[in-house]
């Protein structure tokens, strides 16, 4: 009879497993946090974890997903396009100093590959990390899910569902994670500080030749980093270009939304119980918290330096929208701002600072891949 009702097979760990679906399910409907990718990702989880559907083993809808769209790296690849159409690069390109906020963001990146890689295969082995491992963990302080999904499937770490959950869960409590770590590091009077909205003018052949050089240069210093900029540089392309407006719709629109839907239940998918609940799985959401704490307080602090620097012209604020959790950090900076100055209006600076966190995340993504072997 065992081999019909799958209900018999039901044990703690798959009901662990069905309750952590229903628990994201819930957070992304009832709660609406980043619904579009959690309701894909909780049904996926479910699907998986039904025993002897045989959805996630091979053969399965679950596994030949994984096959085609995570293995391939297809999936992220096709998500940056969608996200390079949507981005608007203009506000970095008026104030291009922000490119070193963006650099100084992605801090968390390496602190936490190293944290990581000393309680792995670096250390006394406490846990089940390998050098891989500990890499792809670390990429979750990209802050950037896309990036974190095509690092870890390159880098094949076994941890690749639990580090894409984390990435995308965290990006997504940035308003939570942010603010106090924002106002332990700053004054009132440095939060206080006004800025001018205004940047320098950027003409329509610089936003067009932009994501062309970007590609080359990045290509050129960061080879390893070529796919993921230069599918986020094409979707901007089609934006800036002005003369394929079909396309640039169809990537923000109809593919990114199709690859989103796929993509999230490829994720959930891969959540089977056996292999998803370790010990190192809540370390890996542990870890997200530093990842993002890091980038955080490493942005900040270089905008304290960018501040001393200047005189007293570049609000510190800002550096916190060094990563790239595109808009949401942005939207941070502007609120503490105008809590601190209701005069206050941060939002293009710190714009800025966000869409040069997410080249600097795409570029750190690739050193890791050029320094990790495989």
């Amino acid at each position: 009879m065992s081999e019909f009702f799958g209900f018999l097979h039901v044990n703690w760990q798959i009901a662990t497993m069905l309750a952590i679906g229903g628990l994201l399910l819930y957070v992304g409907i009832a709660k609406k946090v980043e619904p579009v990718l959690l309701i894909p990702i909780g049904v996926g989880v479910i699907l998986a974890n039904i025993p002897l559907s045989g959805m996630a083993e091979e053969g399965g809808l679950l596994e030949f997903l994984k096959r085609v769209g995570i293995y391939t790296e297809l999936f992220p690849l096709l998500i940056f396009i969608g996200i390079g159409a949507m981005i608007d690069f203009g506000p970095f390109l008026e104030r291009p100093y922000t490119i070193f906020l963006g650099a100084a963001a992605q801090f968390g990146i390496f602190g936490t590959f190293l944290i990581a890689y000393c309680l792995g295969d670096g250390g006394g082995r406490l846990l089940d990390f390998s050098l891989q491992d500990a890499a792809s963990i670390g990429v979750i302080g990209s802050a950037d899910g896309p990036t974190s999904i095509y690092v870890s499937t390159v880098l094949g770490s076994k941890y690749a569902p639990a580090i894409v959950v984390a990435a995308y869960s965290y990006m997504a409590l940035v308003p939570i994670i942010q603010p106090p770590i924002m106002r332990l590091l700053t004054t009132e009077r440095e939060r206080s500080l006004k800025m001018s909205p205004k940047g320098r003018e950027v003409s329509r052949r610089a936003k067009i030749l932009f994501p062309v050089v970007t590609i080359v240069v990045v290509g050129l210093l960061v080879p390893k980093a070529t796919p993921l900029i230069g599918c986020l540089m094409f979707g901007n392309l089609l934006r800036e270009s002005g003369v394929v407006e079909r396309l640039s719709a169809a990537a923000q629109n109809e593919l990114a939304n199709i690859v989103t839907l796929l993509l999230g239940l490829t994720v959930g998918g891969m959540m089977e119980a056996e292999s998803f609940l370790k010990v190192e799985t809540i370390v890996i959401f542990v870890m997200g918290v530093i990842a993002f704490a890091l980038d955080t307080a490493a942005g900040v602090l270089f905008g304290k330096l960018l501040y001393l620097l200047s005189k007293g012209k570049i609000n510190p604020l800002i550096g916190a929208a060094g990563i790239s959790a595109f808009p949401m950090a942005a939207r941070v900076v502007q609120k503490m701002g105008l809590e601190a100055n209701p005069h206050n209006h941060l939002l293009m600076h710190a714009a800025g600072a966000n869409t040069a966190g997410q080249i600097a995340s795409v570029v750190a993504g690739g050193a890791i891949l050029t320094l990790v072997p495989r």
